[in-house]
């Protein structure tokens, strides 16, 4: 009896040391993921840093200058439907930076973020390599395309909150003047704040069907719970695109809410598509 009990003890300690080994090479495989997203991410650090007079003038004080597209394409429709005060005429704001490091800090930070926006890809595709594994075939054919469709959403979620929402919250921002004896002297750390937390932060809530995508292959959202869920879903997303804008202003708020009440209705018809693709296969398992 006791032998028996010194092999079942044992045998348990064979299992907890194989688990413990199982767990480790787990942490070894995502150690060399996480490695490989930080030298991409140096990488485009580096990059950006290259070419750093192209990225300061061009992008990050961008939406400043009154020659940004967004800008002239305001001005061109306000010409054509004789919509004066449509046109940008000025932006009455000086950036100043406050502190010894600041623009050296600027630079610094400026670029991480740039690598972070343009590594998103590459950092999606390591996520996916660590995960994939855990799938089974059906499962990885289910998610192929998820690094694409990803990153799709992502660029075009920041596209649309660089040309967007940047510009329409700087410009309203700019122009509140309470009275003449205040002067608007932004500094750069708040200004680089705001473009990256609008550009990034659209980009991101673009993910919006991916999420849905997974929530539903799991088993946690419904197409039938979102469709009833509409009125609570519309609250919260203009709870967010209030977070997201800084500005008060409700045309603003409404034109990154816009998006996303579009977002969510194609949301609605991928959990759809995912629910009736699960119905379909155990339609299948039951015929076979």
């Amino acid at each position: 009896m006791s032998s028996k009990k010194l092999i079942d003890a044992i045998k348990e300690k064979g299992k907890n040391i194989e688990a413990e080994m199982s767990f480790f090479e787990h942490l070894e495989v995502l150690r060399w993921h996480i490695i490989r997203s930080v030298i991409a991410i140096i990488i485009f650090a580096i990059l950006s840093f290259t070419f750093y007079d192209f990225v300061f003038n061009q992008i990050i004080m961008g939406p400043k200058n009154l020659d940004f597209w967004t800008y002239r394409m305001m001005c061109k429709l306000a010409d054509i439907f004789n919509l004066d005060d449509f046109c940008v005429q000025r932006i009455p704001f000086n950036i100043i930076s406050t502190e010894l490091t600041g623009q050296f800090m600027l630079q610094i930070n400026s670029c991480l973020l740039m690598a972070v926006a343009l590594g998103f890809p590459y950092l999606l595709f390591e996520v996916w390599l660590f995960i994939k594994p855990a799938l089974t075939v059906v499962e990885q054919k289910s998610a192929r395309g998820f690094v694409f469709y990803a990153t799709l959403l992502f660029v075009l979620g920041a596209l649309f909150g660089y040309y967007i929402v940047v510009p329409l919250s700087i410009n309203f921002l700019a122009n509140i003047s309470l009275s003449a004896e205040i002067t608007n002297q932004i500094t750069i750390d708040n200004y680089l704040s705001t473009v990256a937390t609008l550009t990034l932060g659209c980009g991101v809530v673009f993910l919006l069907p991916i999420l849905i995508f997974i929530l539903s292959k799991l088993g946690i959202m419904t197409p039938q719970f979102m469709r009833a869920s509409r009125r609570y879903a519309a609250v919260i997303i203009l709870v967010i695109a209030a977070v997201i804008t800084p500005s008060a202003d409700v045309i603003t708020m409404l034109t990154v809410a816009a998006p996303m009440f579009l977002l969510y209705e194609i949301s609605i018809m991928v959990s759809s598509k995912v629910k009736k693709e699960k119905e379909l296969k155990e339609k299948e398992f039951y015929k076979s």
